[in-house]
């Protein structure tokens, strides 16, 4: 297993932890389905999917998972309070032109909401930074600047304060090493590579 799949499968599995069986489920910024689709064949959700990009809408089809090409913000708005069991935002709130709009935008459409992000605040983030005067390159974030995500990079404590200054319940979470597989329990915002949260107002 490669790291980037050994990556997916853990960010799923724990993830897939916190979703009920059967329950309904939307997966903003769902990429080419992989999450819905794990989730459908582990937890028989009846899940839906939306994406900016066509291609990765593709791809979703070609595994059999329900997709829309469109804006989170005005797909999530076509529905009412509570529609969803459970909203997953993983990988993605960093991406977004309005993350705050969308997250509180996903509380109310869903009855629970799962956020996950690269920590910023990683402290092979900030060595390179330091150090190299250079965008951070190491197993946390991968990518060379020319293809570079994020747009916004947030941090365990930006995110925390977040939710502190918004109201929103942090039911749980999961803070998970530069490794992405081993559980961070001490100084998070410096030693956690990944972060996952289970949300809700």
């Amino acid at each position: 297993m490669n790291k980037l799949v050994e990556k997916r499968t853990v960010d799923m599995q724990i993830i897939g932890d916190w979703v009920e069986p059967g329950s309904r489920v939307l997966d903003l910024g769902c990429g080419r389905g992989v999450l819905l689709d794990y989730l459908q064949q582990t937890k028989q959700v009846r899940g839906v999917g939306v994406d900016l990009d066509f291609h990765k809408i593709l791809g979703c089809v070609r595994r059999g998972v329900t997709a829309y090409q469109g804006d989170l913000e005005a797909f999530m708005r076509a529905f009412p309070d509570a529609f969803f069991d459970r909203v997953i935002c993983s990988r993605t709130v960093q991406e977004l032109a309005a993350p705050a709009a969308v997250i509180l935008e996903a509380l109310r459409v869903g009855r629970a909401l799962t956020v996950g992000f690269v920590n910023h605040g990683y402290w092979k983030n900030r060595l390179d930074a330091f150090f190299l005067g250079r965008k951070p390159r190491n197993p946390v974030y991968t990518t060379d600047w020319f293809e570079s995500r994020p747009a916004n990079p947030v941090t365990v404590d930006d995110f925390e304060q977040f939710c502190a200054a918004k109201g929103i319940r942090i039911a749980r979470r999961a803070l998970l090493r530069g490794d992405w597989k081993t559980r961070c329990a001490f100084r998070p915002n410096l030693f956690a590579g990944y972060a996952l949260y289970d949300l809700s107002r």
